[in-house]
């Protein structure tokens, strides 16, 4: 009776080495998925698919362009100048809309966060314009500010303007109102309350609206661009498909996700360093909290 006993503890053992080996074996394949540069083998592996079906000629050359003929107008757009000319008027437009209607946004958040005047003023009225699809403006605007640089400025200041806003307002609301109690407990001033207490704790949410805004500003300023514009990556577009050079639009839609892409990559990292003391950001770091 024991010898069968420690035969089987000994099959128990050798079946727990052969576990643990395989898991260790798994591991660095784990480690390997689970950082920052596999985010890049979908995309990689989608390029890599339509390079294949070019090659292949499943599809015709006027209809889906390869990647290296995509990189070859990228090259020639480049030498001509005009792509880099359309890239930097595409991202200043961007970066000063979300400036204007960013600013706005938290200003109007903050406010009718901290005030309940300022709430039932001006939040049932901001409530309202949010309902209405700012994309349907853009005739009202071309008649109010033709096709020239406010224009754009005007769609896009809109467009990130209620992210914003809607997130912020929220941010502010959902701090802990016990942590304000105690902080007014110990008497510290309306100042240092809010930037000690309320900014901080309403960062994570302004931070998911400044994301989200992020992607109504690319989306917006697309629209724009190819439907009253006179430079820009929707221009550019618009003229190539008017050429039937399918190879710059295929680019200028690319161009437009790794704007999106880097745009979020860095509020992503302006994310993780203003909220270095937050519980989920130590953990993801490994930090104990």
């Amino acid at each position: 009776m024991k010898r069968a006993v420690t035969h089987r503890q000994e099959a128990l053992i050798s079946s727990g080495g052969s576990i643990c080996s395989d898991m260790s074996r798994r591991i660095p394949w784990r480690a390997i998925l689970e950082s920052r540069a596999s985010a890049w083998i979908v995309p990689m592996s989608i390029v890599a698919i339509w390079q294949a079906v070019c090659v292949l000629e499943l599809t015709p050359s006027t209809l889906l362009p390869s990647p290296m003929a995509v990189i070859d107008a990228a090259r020639r757009l480049t030498l001509t100048g005009e792509l880099p000319l359309n890239l930097g008027v595409s991202f200043l437009r961007a970066i000063g809309g979300l400036a204007i209607g960013g600013a706005i946004g938290f200003f109007f958040g903050l406010a009718n966060g901290v005030s309940k005047i300022s709430e039932v003023l001006a939040d049932s009225t901001l409530q309202m314009a949010r309902n209405i699809p700012h994309l349907a403006l853009i005739p009202l605007v071309i008649l109010w500010l033709g096709i020239d640089e406010e224009a754009k400025l005007f769609l896009v200041s809109i467009g990130v303007f209620f992210p914003i806003y809607v997130n912020t307002l929220h941010g502010v609301r959902s701090v802990d109102p016990q942590l304000v109690e105690m902080a007014r407990s110990y008497g510290m001033p309306s100042r240092e309350l809010f930037g000690l207490v309320v900014l901080p704790g309403a960062l994570p949410s302004i931070f998911v609206g400044l994301r989200y805004a992020l992607g109504v500003m690319w989306l917006t300023l697309i629209v724009a661009e190819t439907i009253a514009a006179q430079s820009g990556l929707g221009y550019m577009a618009m003229q190539a498909r008017e050429f039937m050079q399918v190879d710059v639009v295929v680019l200028s839609i690319l161009i437009y996700a790794l704007l999106g892409k880097f745009a979020d990559s860095v509020a992503r990292f302006l994310e993780r360093a203003c909220l270095s003391w937050h519980p989920a950001f130590q953990r993801e770091r490994g930090v104990a909290p």
